[in-house]
């Protein structure tokens, strides 16, 4: 008899024909989005979930999760909507989906460059409302990438592969992590090592964010970060919306300080600050940053694959929990 899984959001087609031949599987549909008493009801009659960042499984969601679930994949390589110290304390084993965003989110916070330095979103809302009254020589005038620095904060594999495509631009490399990566690594990509954020903030005309969110990063770009940053930076943000102080950032673009933030994330989206929406120095994206066929359908096979293992009685590849 096929195991039971319960997969909380449609996902691409490749992926649900993989858990149907695998599985028996309960599927909810995105309209209207599964609550967390429905996907906990649910849960009594499977034998693991696969879910979304949608479900937020704080210490009170887990508490209460049926004792016959052992087992949670989540589809995004982003966990911090999962309480991973409160499913060990339950014997839950979690996983996630680590590969395949990659070069995907990657090329979001390309194009969140080239938009931001050439001041595509103000062009296209132009064409769209009417607006464009012909050629003229200083009309959104922005600025080249070319020889410009690019300052990553937060080194692993989105970051390098961002570096990777900047440099493809002609881009001045410059990073900041916790962990150096080789020389030849550094050689490869064409990248310079900061020992310190504030030494990587004062030489960033175009800076990227492309940290996870922890309790020692949430919130980090505030007023005295920008502050360090050079007049007029540009700024994209693919990585958390928690990490961004939205008052600091708005006040900054709003003055000049910052020159244009590039946001593919949110603190609590989809809501988000109503003073972004206003400000024409802005190129917002709604979550883009996975939103390639390619990326969706290694992502279900990588939460896919966790369960796979989980049910063999081996590790998962990707183990969080």
């Amino acid at each position: 008899m096929k195991k039971k899984i319960l997969i909380t959001w449609p996902l691409p087609e490749a992926v649900m024909a993989r858990a149907r031949a695998s599985y028996d599987v309960i599927a909810h549909g995105d309209d209207p989005r599964i609550t967390i008493d429905e996907m906990l009801e649910t849960a009594k009659s499977v034998d693991a979930i696969l879910l979304t960042l949608n479900e937020k499984c704080r210490k009170d969601v887990i508490d209460r999760m049926p004792e016959n679930i052992k087992c949670l994949s989540t589809f995004s390589i982003g966990f911090d909507h999962i309480d991973l110290e409160a499913c060990k304390a339950r014997g839950i084993r979690v996983g996630n989906a680590p590969h395949g965003v990659t070069v995907a989110t990657a090329e979001i916070a390309m194009l969140l460059l080239l938009g931001s330095a050439r001041r595509a979103g103000e062009g296209e809302a132009m064409i769209r409302q009417r607006n464009w009254p012909g050629w003229q020589p200083l009309q959104l005038v922005g600025q080249r990438l070319d020889g410009k620095k690019l300052g990553i904060y937060g080194f692993g594999k989105i970051g390098q592969a961002l570096a990777k495509r900047a440099r493809g631009f002609d881009m001045d490399i410059h990073y900041y992590d916790i962990y150096r990566q080789s020389p030849e690594k550094e050689k490869e990509l064409g990248a310079t090592y900061h020992m310190t954020l504030d030494s990587l903030l004062s030489v960033s005309q175009f800076f990227s964010i492309n940290a996870p969110s922890t309790p020692e990063t949430r919130y980090f770009f505030n007023k005295s970060v920008i502050e360090k940053l050079p007049h007029g930076a540009v700024v994209v943000n693919t990585a958390r919306g928690d990490l961004v102080n939205d008052e600091d950032m708005i006040a900054a673009l709003k003055s000049g300080r910052l020159g244009y933030a590039g946001l593919d994330v949110f603190a609590g989206e989809p809501k988000i600050h109503d003073g972004y929406y206003d400000l024409p120095n802005t190129f917002l994206f709604p979550h883009l940053g996975s939103a390639a066929i390619e990326a969706r359908n290694q992502m279900g096979y990588e939460a896919l694959d966790n369960i796979d293992a989980f049910f063999a009685g081996k590790d998962m590849p990707a183990k969080l929990a």
